[in-house]
């Protein structure tokens, strides 16, 4: 392994040598990278006026019920149209499920796809892989995320890594598979950064920003001792020809760990009481939070995973019965949590300008057969489902594409993970036709050929 500090073994006090601390594959855990950024502008790929376009993405794990929430169909049977019924909102074209009042306030900065599907297996981790990435991992190429590749063309803007994971990245899925989540073949530098803790909680703190146990011999007992020996000895050190000789993007690790802005960045208790109540005091709403303040200071891609995993917690896998989610655990729980902590979002960022710059987009793996079964639960279906957008340039107020009249399949602009994820990278700024370093060296699209933005959002 690569180490940036020559033969030389200086140990500090508790044992730990600088050389494991330098080691370069822990710190590609935080996110960092060579400077590809200006390479990327070198090569015209990153227009300089798009430098501060940011992405939210909500992955609402589990995948929601469209026929429930954002494509109902009141005139089919009962069987199909289920419980719920369909209310006004602020755009005079659009109605969504009675679940979202607060969703319906806000739904002129919204704009659905309710005509989404997929080829993979109905099964929860191909969904997440194909949905966050634009592709199905094949032939052993593990694709990076969406938030990867932005990390690996545009770089950290500031102290704080580019692209986060909130709270923490996805658990099992049931089918042993990649959850998509990664950096992929552009390596571990571009991982997201993810949190590791539950920000509603009372004794949540601003996060160790020292990187992971996997430095070398360290153990992750040292870890807190490290970071006072960091921030004792970083400027010594700064002042060595070591330091001379490191890229701009190790120095800016030092930075992040002992840097005022990023642990102020992830500081919950800086925020008045009613505004961390206007999200809600749960995980998911801090969460919500959370990503604004990352954003606001510079990160440029958060992804907020609703919840973690979809066994062991009320999520939006409605089978119906046990151990699964029932509908009326979505009406209850999942439901009103969801809807207050987004419009929060989308109203907070408007309210600080920020939506213009910002790209809210909402995924889930999959929709719900268009049937309710025995259990009064609804099964996968990655054949038709909706997804939607705010900010970033979308138009809010639209409906890009239709399914058909039981919610099956796409009847109107079939729209798959691929045409979503350009959808994302255009509202970025990103030049469609940019090629990302692929496995063995060779040119990897950032999109597949054919796929293109949804441009009735824009």
């Amino acid at each position: 392994m690569l180490t940036l500090t020559g033969k030389s073994r200086t140990h500090t006090c508790d044992g730990v040598t600088r050389r494991d601390f330098m080691q370069v594959g822990s710190l590609g855990a935080l996110g960092l990278g060579l400077p590809q950024y200006l390479a990327a502008k070198e090569r015209g790929q990153v227009d300089p006026k798009n430098e501060n376009k940011a992405c939210i993405m909500i992955f609402n794990l589990g995948a929601p019920s469209h026929l429930d929430t954002f494509d109902m169909k009141p005139d089919a049977p009962a069987e199909i149209r289920g419980p719920f019924k369909p209310i006004s909102t602020a755009s005079p074209d659009i109605q969504i499920s009675e679940l979202f009042p607060k969703h319906a306030k806000i739904a002129d900065k919204i704009s659905f796809v309710r005509s989404c599907y997929h080829t993979g297996a109905a099964v929860h981790d191909a969904g997440w892989q194909m949905m966050q990435t634009g592709r199905l991992f094949s032939g052993g190429i593990n694709s990076p995320h969406i938030g990867a590749a932005m990390s690996y063309l545009r770089g950290r803007k500031t102290d704080l890594p580019p692209f986060v994971v909130l709270p923490e990245t996805m658990g099992r899925g049931g089918g042993n598979l990649p959850n998509g989540q990664a950096g992929g073949f552009l390596g571990k530098a571009h991982d997201p950064f993810a949190l590791m803790a539950d920000p509603s909680k009372a004794n949540f703190k601003v996060p160790d920003l020292l990187p992971p146990p996997e430095i070398g011999e360290a153990r992750l007992t040292r870890r807190r001792r490290m970071r006072d020996i960091v921030d004792q000895t970083v400027r010594s050190f700064e002042a060595t020809e070591n330091a001379r000789l490191l890229d701009s993007n190790f120095q800016a690790a030092f930075r992040l760990m002992t840097s005022d802005q990023a642990r102020s960045a992830f500081d919950l208790a800086k925020e008045p009481k009613k505004v961390r109540d206007r999200y809600g005091m749960n995980r998911f709403g801090q969460c919500c939070l959370l990503a604004r303040r990352l954003v606001e200071s510079g990160v440029r891609f958060v992804t907020i995973n609703t919840f973690l995993t979809v066994f062991d917690e009320i999520t939006w896998d409605i089978h119906g019965s046990k151990p699964f989610t029932s509908i009326e655990g979505m009406k209850e729980i999942v439901a009103p949590m969801y809807d207050r902590a987004y419009s929060a979002l989308v109203s907070d960022l408007s309210e600080r300008g920020m939506l213009d710059d910002t790209l809210v987009c909402n995924l889930a793996e999959f929709g719900r057969t268009p049937r309710v079964n025995p259990a009064g639960g609804r099964d996968h279906w990655p054949q038709c489902f909706t997804t939607y957008f705010a900010g970033g340039g979308v138009v809010g107020g639209r409906i890009a594409g239709r399914s058909d009249p039981i919610g099956g399949v796409p009847a109107e602009r079939p729209t798959d993970p691929g045409d979503l994820a350009a959808t994302v990278f255009h509202s970025l700024g990103f030049n469609l036709q940019t090629h990302l370093p692929g496995p063995a060296g060779r040119p990897f699209p950032l999109v597949d050929s054919g796929k293109t933005e949804v441009k009735e959002l824009f």
